[in-house]
């Protein structure tokens, strides 16, 4: 090889230059960039694998700023997300999964702390959006929109913004500075927010706005028919949510029942003990195992003093107390009764049987669809029938997490940006999330995940004191370098190392800092040493043509 040759940068120029290879190749290697499991696993869809490399050197705001192309709420997501993304982490099948949800609230509460802004709007595109809600996925497609340069006004019925993020995460779970927070940067960014200012008539919105998305959320709580008598109380759970939120003065008594199995109960179960039930019970019909609230708030829920009547169900309330039938499950999973009855003391009773979402005013509205109290989308553009109407977030239905709500968001002002612009919405992606078996784990050491500090138990019960606190920065950093970087190269030089025919070339970083490494195919022979050596999985065998 001579040294105008343009892969002369070789680990020994003269070990392979003057045989060209490549010919007898079948196969050719080719640098991918596939999609890691945790970022299929996001219902925001994050790019965790990016702003964890970045991290990885402590490069926190350039993280930020990559985490923040998808979520703009990332010190209340790092908060209250229940992190699907590492149930599906490849770590876990290793040691342990890498913490990406305390990783994303360091980063999210460093902006705060440093005061990091995003970059101004750019051009205005002249498109009037209107988003009716201020929860996640309204804050959500406000930002998104914002950015692409479209005017955007947020109408709030409520006299504060944030909607279930304020009225239905307890302040120990999310403290309302830090939403308070990720709005107002938000604001800064050239979106108008109004509150106070319920929207009532779709019609007369479209005359005012070139589009319209709906966020109303799912804030009435359900209620069932509980015979009661006199001197009996009976409260909805988003009802003693609120009065909290605000410090409404309401009496609940030292006894107090919580109807109800999924995470809202344990919400308010934890909250009724911070507001001075002393003995706050939930009253749940089916087993632990069966039970739709998230394992980890149910543990936080008995460690504060909160207990749980399994298999049970309220049959009657009076003043007092409230009378449960025992219930058993047939072969089904389906609770039965069993005709055997017990009475508890209960000064209050509290409905957490699930939410309805605010959609009664749209009924008969031409061209959007409603089912069983829910709006009617397509889930790729989250189009309503009506041309110009995108809804998202809790009023749809399904999954009703923040975390979703975010995704509704990002995917709906993706939408509404093709519409305004009279273009196709962007199509989806159906990349498969690469696999742990196509790792090569040999290359990591067991490294065992940091665990988020948090007030002890005991102290908990007259506070409404953050419960969960955040990472250390050492701490951040080390759960940052955990990543296996699933499917994307992370520079570590193992193909330019193990590379027989020195056929590899570094060739520096792209625009995202991410390693470029090229091929020389003349002398390649595709013996594919180097991908079977990529600890990534970045690099894949490609037959000839």
């Amino acid at each position: 090889m001579t040294a105008s040759h343009p892969f002369a940068i070789t680990l020994d120029p003269g070990s392979s230059g003057p045989n060209e290879t490549g010919a007898w190749r079948m196969e050719r290697p080719v640098y991918t960039r596939t999609l890691p499991p945790c970022q299929g696993a996001c219902p925001a869809g994050e790019a965790v694998r990016d702003w964890l490399y970045a991290a990885e050197d402590g490069s926190y705001e350039a993280a930020w700023r990559r985490l923040m192309r998808d979520n703009p709420l990332p010190a209340i997501m790092g908060r209250i997300c229940y992190h699907p993304c590492e149930t599906a982490c490849n770590r876990g099948q290793l040691d342990e999964a890498v913490g990406i949800n305390s990783v994303e609230r360091f980063l999210g509460d460093q902006a705060i702390e440093h005061g990091w802004r995003l970059d101004p709007r750019p051009v205005p595109m002249g498109g009037r959006v209107l988003i009716v809600g201020s929860g996640p996925a309204g804050l959500s497609a406000a930002y998104q929109l914002v950015l692409l340069g479209h005017d955007v006004t947020v109408r709030e019925a409520e006299d504060k913004l944030g909607g279930m993020l304020r009225y239905g995460i307890p302040r120990y779970r999310l403290p309302r500075e830090v939403l308070d927070a990720e709005i107002a940067r938000i604001a800064e960014l050239g979106v108008r927010f109004e509150t106070g200012a319920p929207v009532d008539d779709l019609d007369a919105a479209l005359t005012e706005f070139d589009a319209v998305f709906l966020a109303v959320g799912a804030p009435n709580g359900r209620h069932a028919e509980i015979p009661a008598g006199d001197g009996a109380r009976i409260l909805d759970a988003l009802s003693v949510l609120a009065e909290a939120e605000d410090r409404w003065p309401v009496t609940l008594g030292r006894n107090v029942a919580v109807y109800g199995g999924g995470n809202t109960a344990m919400d308010v179960a934890r909250t009724v003990r911070r507001m001075g039930a002393t003995d706050p019970i939930i009253v749940y019909r089916r087993t632990r195992d069966r039970m739709p609230a998230h394992e980890e708030e149910l543990e936080d829920a008995l460690a504060e003093g909160v207990r749980v009547r399994w298999l049970s169900t309220i049959s009657q309330a009076a003043a007092g107390e409230i009378v449960v039938e025992r219930m058993e499950l047939d072969e089904s999973g389906f609770p039965q009764p069993t005709g055997e009855y017990d009475t508890l003391r209960a000064d209050t009773v509290i409905l957490a049987l699930g939410q309805d979402a605010e959609v009664e005013w749209l009924a008969g509205t031409a061209g959007v669809g409603l089912h069983r109290g829910t709006l009617q989308v397509d889930p790729d553009t989250m189009a309503t029938g009506r041309a110009g109407v995108f809804a998202g977030g809790d009023a749809i239905g399904g999954e009703r997490t923040a975390t979703h709500a975010v995704g509704h968001g990002a995917r709906a002002a993706r939408a509404i940006d093709a519409y305004l612009r009279g273009l196709t919405p962007p199509a989806p992606s159906v990349d498969t999330p690469v696999p742990l078996d196509r790792l090569n784990t040999w290359y990591y050491s067991d490294a065992p995940a940091t665990v988020r500090p948090q007030l002890e138990a005991a102290r908990r019960a007259d506070t409404f004191a953050e419960v969960v606190h955040g990472l250390s920065e050492q701490d951040a950093l080390f759960e940052a370098r955990r990543c296996l970087s699933c499917g994307s190269c992370f520079g570590c030089d193992n193909c330019y190392g193990v590379c027989p025919d020195n056929a590899i070339t570094k060739r520096g970083f792209d625009g995202d800092g991410l390693p470029l490494y090229e091929i020389d195919l003349d002398h390649c022979k595709g013996c594919g040493l180097c991908a079977a050596e990529c600890p990534a999985g970045a690099i894949a065998m490609e037959a000839e043509s």
